[in-house]
């Protein structure tokens, strides 16, 4: 698949075809929102970010906003599946919702981004068919974005405004697209690009101090998010004076996906300048209580971010600049070894349901194991911490979790009780 080329969409389609029938199929034990932020905060693009891993050959070679197109692709493509009703049961029906996703994409942007807007018909009047309107859209929706190599804060915030693309399209999938409707979601398009700007400014100005990084982060957000002259000026006065969570007015029935964005927008603002200090550690919990988050959110969505950013370290360039490895992994150990500790009885039971691991465990303790016996310990304890509930919303960083970390982060005392 070349994302460059013509056709990429339908290579895409048949190339993921197993993947995205096994996410329409499966069960709806779980709120869809918590299924698709799973799918979306690892990859990066909530961070305006794209170095999640890319299952396809030669992935390696493609551009930048290639990789970012595929994302995009494939966050508005699972967002529609997980939004579905009901499990599909046929290929047919497959292939009917694949269809139908691809044309509300199609008039999806059509409506709500008429910038991007691609004429059903072409110019010698043959109509196109659904497929091409969205390569075409999406390939034009991409190249709006900006491509700096290794700038963690150029991609935040000239980039993340794609997950609002992919939750306001999660809205509008389920509506009549006539007019009155397109025009509320172009008005909620705006109004939640503001919002972004004003949870910045309270951000910034929650140490009390603005600085050079935060400032800068600011000017970067307002040239990417096609504020008018009127909200710019606005934009600049609030980040000069300040402004109180309560303020902020975010727009009433936020879905928890958004507020998750959110927040996890005001945690990376926060970052920019180096060290978090206590006064924006304060700042985040009034922050989580505004939105109707708990404690138990911030604690998680720091453990996806810091997560993120330990999986990716070496891509993350800049940002090594601004934050300290040793730091961020030592947070994040000690957020997960909380969380294990009180799961540990659901451990040590998932322990003792699986006798290699048991088996390994007690070889471990009198000989030392041989790397393919290190590697499977490995995998199978990562797989046995995913049980716990938190996780099953928050993605663990693979590559991070070695052997000696899980052994840090699990428990102390729990393969003596498991044994």
């Amino acid at each position: 698949m070349k994302p460059d080329e013509k056709g990429w969409l339908q290579e895409y389609l048949e190339f993921k075809k197993e993947l995205l029938k096994d996410l329409s199929q499966k069960k709806r034990g779980s709120h869809p929102e918590y299924s698709l932020y799973r799918i979306i905060q690892p990859t990066g693009l909530m961070y305006g970010q794209n170095v999640g891993h890319l299952d396809y050959p030669n992935a390696e070679n493609w551009s930048e906003k290639d990789k970012m197109k595929i994302l995009l692709a494939e966050a508005l493509i699972s967002s529609s599946l997980l939004f579905h009703d009901k499990p599909v049961k046929t290929p047919e029906e497959l292939s009917q919702i694949f269809i139908k996703t691809i044309e509300n994409i199609g008039n999806f942007y059509n409506n709500i981004f008429p910038e991007l807007a691609i004429p059903s018909k072409t110019l010698f009047g043959k109509k196109r068919a659904p497929l091409e309107v969205a390569e075409k859209i999406l390939d034009k929706r991409v190249d709006r974005t900006v491509e700096f190599q290794g700038n963690f804060w150029h991609y935040f915030f000239h980039n993340s405004l794609l997950f609002l693309d992919v939750f306001i399209f999660g809205q509008w999938i389920h509506t009549n697209a006539d007019r009155i409707v397109a025009d509320f979601f172009r008005y909620e398009r705006d109004e939640l690009r503001f919002s972004i700007v004003k949870v910045i400014a309270a951000a910034a100005h929650s140490d009390n101090t603005v600085d050079f990084e935060e400032r800068k982060m600011l000017e970067l957000f307002i040239q990417s998010s096609d504020l008018n002259a009127e909200r710019r000026k606005e934009a600049m006065a609030m980040f000069e004076k300040g402004i109180d969570v309560e303020a902020i007015n975010l727009p009433s029935e936020n879905s928890w996906i958004l507020k998750k964005f959110f927040l996890e927008i005001a945690i990376l603002t926060t970052w920019a300048d180096k060290k978090v200090e206590q006064a924006e550690h304060k700042f985040m919990k009034r922050f989580c209580t505004y939105l109707g988050l708990s404690e138990d959110d911030l604690d998680n969505s720091l453990i996806a971010i810091e997560g993120f950013v330990l999986e990716h370290w070496e891509q993350l360039d800049y940002l090594q600049d601004k934050q300290d490895y040793h730091q961020v992994s030592e947070d994040f150990i000690s957020r997960i070894s909380k969380i294990a500790e009180k799961n540990k009885t659901r451990l040590i039971k998932e322990i003792q349901e699986r006798e290699e691991v048991s088996a390994l465990l007690k070889k471990a303790r009198v000989e030392e194991l041989s790397p393919e016996e290190s590697e499977r310990i490995r995998h199978e304890l990562v797989i046995i911490l995913k049980t716990i509930p938190t996780f099953g919303i928050i993605s663990l960083p693979q590559r991070f979790l070695t052997l000696p970390v899980l052994m840090k982060i699990l428990p102390k005392n729990l393969f003596a009780e498991e044994l």
